[in-house]
């Protein structure tokens, strides 16, 4: 991954963008693909829609990245100008406490702590407790519920502030790479198409979706749009390669052991196959993930939009998700951007993916 390109996903990680207030992000996509997309649309719900247009008769292919994360709302002001809040997704009430955050608010971010008792000052049963999030709160140093109104508003949405950096080797560390990441492969496989210059043998969509973290609802909407014959989740998976994970109940994934590709009901077996042929031939480690029902991702409902899409997912392995300090491999992201930029010349007709 060049400078330029890491500066991108670096731009994409830090900007905020919790599920329902996906714009900023959207935004930083947008600019990425233009001059590169024939055609480029925000929807109604906020997904971001690339086309790169394939000639008359060639599949429909749509690859998805959500670009919205976990956060928090705020929902209250008391008399002494604390912030009481909300998550937004699935947040993990163990890592909250202690935190600094911004709030978004409509003049731009707003520093903040989330306040915690001291353990000095905590009886013995507390310590042993979480705290539930309706007892949080929120301290930007106002003494008032005056002083805090001119500031911010009820409704406006929080992000953890942490940013992206380097750890040792090719690894990065950050927040929300659960999915802006998916989001950030998709639009450089656009790039990497067109760079090429000559045209896979596919109607191709880059969708970055937004509200996953609330029920998949981007990915409802924007595969009604576009209708695709096929469709590719670019999502991140568990990786099981750190202290007390329990691999019999997961499987054994490790960063830097390449995509993990999902094999089950929720994924085509053909476009599965085709997945696994395109990176033995490309020289691209794979891990396989058996996932016997319906996942957790945006294929669960891309699959029966309509009458039925080939689906398959591409998960970059991740540890530590729903934390700040996920973590993940810039060699597994570069292979999954060589993995799908190749599967997409390989593509046959859309005949090819109906069960027999």
């Amino acid at each position: 991954m060049d400078d330029q390109q890491y500066a991108f996903l670096k731009e994409l990680i830090e900007t905020p963008s919790p599920s329902g207030y996906e714009q900023p992000v959207q935004r930083v996509i947008r600019r990425q693909l233009e001059g590169v997309a024939d055609e480029l649309r925000t929807d109604m719900m906020g997904n971001l829609i690339a086309r790169i247009a394939g000639a008359d008769g060639t599949p429909r292919i749509m690859l998805t990245g959500h670009c919205d994360e976990i956060g928090f709302m705020l929902r209250y002001i008391d008399d002494q100008g604390f912030l009481y809040f909300a998550p937004i997704g699935g947040v993990d009430a163990h890592l909250v406490p202690g935190q600094r955050v911004h709030v978004h608010t409509a003049s731009g971010p707003l520093l903040g702590v989330i306040g915690k008792k001291p353990i000095h000052l905590m009886e013995a049963k507390d310590k042993e407790t979480v705290l539930k999030f309706k007892e949080m709160f929120i301290d930007i140093g106002c003494s008032s519920r005056e002083e805090a109104q001119q500031r911010v508003a009820v409704g406006d949405p929080v992000t953890i502030a942490v940013g992206l950096a380097r750890l040792l080797g090719d690894r990065i560390t950050g927040r929300a790479f659960d999915d802006k990441m998916g989001a950030f492969v998709v639009a450089r496989v656009l790039q990497e198409v067109r760079r090429r210059g000559n045209l896979p043998p596919v109607d191709l969509y880059g969708v970055s979706t937004v509200q996953e973290e609330l029920g998949l609802r981007g990915a409802v909407t924007s595969a009604y749009e576009v209708r695709p014959d096929l469709a590719i989740i670019v999502e991140v998976g568990f990786a099981t390669d750190f202290p007390g994970v329990e691999k019999k109940e997961v499987g054994e994934f490790k960063v830097d052991g390449g995509p993990i590709l999902s094999r089950g009901a929720n994924i085509n077996h053909a476009l599965f196959e085709l997945l696994v042929r395109t990176a033995d031939q490309e020289k691209i480690p794979v891990q396989v993930i058996g996932e016997p029902r319906a996942t957790g991702t945006d294929a669960n409902v891309v699959q029966i939009s309509r009458r039925g899409v080939a689906t398959a997912i591409v998960r970059v392995p991740l540890r530590y998700m729903h934390t700040p300090v996920e973590v993940l491999s810039l060699a597994d992201l570069d292979h999954a951007i060589r993995l799908l930029t190749a599967v997409l010349y390989q593509i046959p007709g859309r005949e090819a993916f109906v069960p027999n």
